[in-house]
């Protein structure tokens, strides 16, 4: 007896399992099914992808990640660390080009005056063109890390495209009077959670 409600039970969940198809609907007339608002397809490459973009061209990954607000920021500080970087080279070579001069016994390079009298002595040009390469390359190492803090960024801006950021998520710490004794009252914390 068992065996045969089971087997009916079967029959009858295989037969109304075919009743759900598109076609009992008239001619150009749709189902609209609501779209579940939680992101389930979770791209696990995603991350890994905006850091590649971001290493072959600053700013893609942030691009690939939508946040395009982020692009034109990328830009505006790799342009100006190059920038400071191409002013500072210029600045060495200048201090470099009149301090060989001087080391030549000649008197014509760029600090000097029209007489060929130094505005800034041979020790001074020594102490300036050194300044202008420890600064140069301080703004090469400046440059190569925001370089890698794009990237980085992409990175972890990938990761978090996954959370949830719901604005019902969240947390809240209340105290509780448990119960009172003669010697005083005890509290309690408690942490309510959200969901």
């Amino acid at each position: 007896m068992r065996n045969y409600l089971f087997y009916i039970f079967i029959i009858l969940g295989a037969l109304t399992a075919g009743a759900q198809d598109d076609t009992s609907l008239p001619p150009g007339e749709f189902k609209v099914i609501a779209a579940d608002s939680v992101n389930t397809a979770i791209d696990a490459n995603k991350p890994a992808r905006a850091a590649f973009y971001s290493a072959i061209l600053p700013g893609l990954g942030q691009a690939y990640n939508g946040r395009y607000w982020k692009v034109p920021l990328v830009y505006g500080a790799l342009g100006t660390s190059v920038a400071v970087y191409l002013y500072n080279e210029n600045q060495y070579q200048e201090l470099r080009d009149a301090f060989r001069i001087r080391l030549a016994g000649g008197t014509n390079d760029a600090f000097s005056d029209a007489d060929g009298n130094p505005i800034i002595s041979d020790a001074g040009l020594e102490r300036a063109q050194r300044t202008a390469q420890r600064n140069k390359e301080l703004t090469l190492l400046i440059t190569a890390g925001i370089y890698i803090l794009q990237i980085i960024d992409a990175n972890v801006d990938g990761h978090l495209d996954d959370f949830n950021v719901d604005r019902n998520l969240s947390l809240t710490p209340t105290i509780i009077n448990i119960e009172h004794v003669p010697s005083g009252a005890n509290v309690g914390l408690s942490l309510i959670y959200n969901f």
